[in-house]
């Protein structure tokens, strides 16, 4: 299965023009695809996968948890529990599929997206929240599932990829490093940098791109001239692009650009070619800049649904099955409602802590003054003004 590019541009004034009999013959991209929208088996001769029954619903469980755990969060940003929320809704086979071909001791630099990479690391959902609600800066520690504090810098994670994947080189580890992005990252010079920087030193780290063709509210060919995965050939390593709505797919070339960075073969660019079926975030309208039949047409290569029809059309799953799934999903995005509405409060002096690890006189001045401040509340009648003039 092919994809074709979109990257037209108006020529620029001045330019000659070329008649469209000489116009240069562009190849369409490659798509690797072992799972078509239909549920059916696809034979790539560079990837090949086989995997269980119970393997194969292991995916299709994580994805569907994922998936009802991304809506929960939804929900409770709009019924005003958490600040804002980035839903991964349609890209659950790129992050579940490239999530479960990493070890254990390999090491996750994500973004703000990467829920279910997050799951697939064993790093409890609920944790997720706490910094979209405001009570901490991340929830997890970092070294505990190797996989890192989201990113909300557009594309820095792949410097922080890049260098940690150096130091694993000069460790002599046999792991691996990967780093998630977004098409609209691609076009930050962070990322170009770590291109630079992990061909140079042959550092194993792979670069998964999940292009799901809208940077807010700027298209990929906005961005780009060529397909994202065949910008890696300027920098001297490969570039494959995925069907992002395949799992077994992205499981399968995930894998295959692990275990060369391990085998230290250097990075390689993996692009997830998939969709934001939803917005960009909470507070994005994306029925301002594309249409409701862009996102009908993705909706027919649904990845869950089209792992539901492989598992239906095999026996390897039945209706008990789905019906079990049905509510351990109900189980869990109940608990993710109660334990976000009962996180506490962080202490509001904490903020002080921890700058200077000796101390500093300003930080203590203003420790000083934050604290009035807070104290003036308490101090005030009911029913007064506060301080500014704002009633209590």
């Amino acid at each position: 299965m092919t994809v074709e590019s979109t990257a037209a541009r108006k020529p620029r004034r001045g330019a000659k023009r070329v008649s469209a009999a000489k116009k240069p013959q562009r190849s369409e991209p490659q798509l690797v695809q072992l799972l078509n929208p239909e549920g059916e088996r696809v034979q790539d001769p560079d990837f090949d996968l086989e995997l269980t029954p119970d393997e194969l619903r292991g995916l299709y469980r994580d994805m569907v948890l994922t998936r009802r755990f991304d809506a929960e969060a939804t929900a409770l940003q709009r019924q005003g529990e958490l600040g804002l929320w980035a839903s991964l809704l349609g890209q659950e086979a790129a992050q579940i599929g490239s999530g479960r071909a990493l070890r254990d001791d390999d090491y996750v630099f994500p973004t703000y997206r990467e829920h279910g990479v997050a799951w697939c690391r064993g790093v409890d959902p609920t944790n997720l929240l706490g910094m979209f609600r405001g009570v901490n800066n991340g929830g997890w520690d970092p070294n505990t599932n190797n996989f890192h504090l989201y990113t909300i810098v557009i594309g820095s994670q792949t410097l922080h990829a890049t260098g940690y994947a150096m130091g694993v080189a000069k460790d002599g580890a046999d792991s691996a490093v990967i780093a998630y992005f977004g098409d609209g990252a691609s076009s930050q010079g962070d990322v170009a940098e770590s291109f630079t920087f992990s061909a140079v030193y042959n550092a194993p780290v792979v670069f998964f791109c999940q292009n799901n063709q809208w940077a807010i509210s700027e298209p990929t060919e906005r961005q780009t001239r060529v397909p994202l995965y065949q910008r890696a050939q300027g920098y001297g390593f490969p570039g494959v692009r995925v069907d992002g709505n395949d799992v077994l797919a992205c499981y399968a070339v995930t894998r295959w650009a692990l275990e060369r960075a391990r085998r230290g073969e250097g990075p390689t660019l993996v692009e997830a070619f998939t969709y934001r079926m939803g917005a960009h975030t909470t507070s994005d309208d994306p029925t301002r800049y594309r249409h409701d039949d862009e996102r009908a047409a993705w909706e027919a290569k649904d990845p869950i649904l089209r792992l539901r029809r492989h598992l239906e059309a095999q026996g390897h799953a039945d209706e008990a099955y789905f019906a079990a799934l049905e509510e351990e999903s109900d189980a869990l995005a109940k608990r993710v409602r109660e334990t976000v509405r009962n996180m506490p409060d962080p202490d509001p002096m904490a903020i002080f802590e921890n700058v200077y690890a000796d101390g500093h006189a300003l930080v203590d001045e203003e420790r000083a003054q934050f604290a009035a401040y807070q104290a003036s509340f308490e101090d005030a009648p009911e029913g007064s003004e506060g301080p500014e003039g704002g009633e209590k």
